[in-house]
């Protein structure tokens, strides 16, 4: 049966993953998908440019997506990875990857430089963005906090007749960013705020 299953996902064509691909809006999310998803479908690890250049690439883009230990040489190593796919891999999919990388970049340079300094304007990197509830838009009605798996929200549901609450707060080290809470909130009062470090 697991072999039937790991045959199957072999069989996903680099189109199907491109497409795939674009329904994620940050180009670093992207490119990390596409990535994900040719290593363990449809590459077949018989040259070195690509099966160390994909893993490498994987690497980097991981490091951008949470910044972590990055800096713009990522970005340039990404692009060598990608003119080295085009040059030296023996397959067609392995030359067709080496140029997503290289034409995702380039039509998205500035986004990949942004995420250098620790911004994602795209909302989807959830290690530069925090979750934070607009307490003149909450109710209190404790939606939020019965879907919430990991407790990172506080507050006390409104009671009729009484007074004194302090308004619904997410502790950010216990948010994971899994938009539950976002989803079942009646007055939209949960926001995604983009993290912009000073250095930015």
């Amino acid at each position: 049966m697991e072999e039937v299953k790991r045959l199957e996902e072999k069989e996903k064509k680099l189109d199907d993953i491109r497409r795939e691909s674009e329904n994620k809006k940050c180009p670093v999310q992207r490119l990390l998908y596409y990535i994900d998803e040719f290593i363990s479908g449809p590459m077949c690890s018989k040259c070195f440019p690509c099966s160390l250049g994909t893993a490498e690439a994987r690497i980097r883009l991981r490091r951008i997506s949470k910044h972590t230990e990055t800096d713009i040489k990522d970005i340039e190593v990404l692009e060598r990875i990608g003119a080295m796919m085009i040059e030296g891999s023996f397959c067609k999919k392995g030359k067709d990857t080496g140029k997503f990388i290289i034409d995702l970049i380039n039509s998205s340079k500035e986004e990949f430089q942004n995420h250098i300094y620790g911004i994602c304007s795209s909302t989807e990197c959830i290690a530069l963005i925090e979750y934070i509830i607009d307490p003149e838009l909450c109710t209190m009605c404790g939606k939020c906090l019965e879907v919430c798996k990991e407790k990172a929200i506080l507050g006390e549901k409104k009671k009729p007749f009484q007074t004194g609450y302090l308004p619904f707060e997410i502790r950010k080290k216990r948010c994971t960013r899994c938009g539950e809470c976002i989803k079942v909130c009646p007055e939209g009062a949960i926001k995604i705020n983009i993290l912009k470090p000073e250095f930015a």
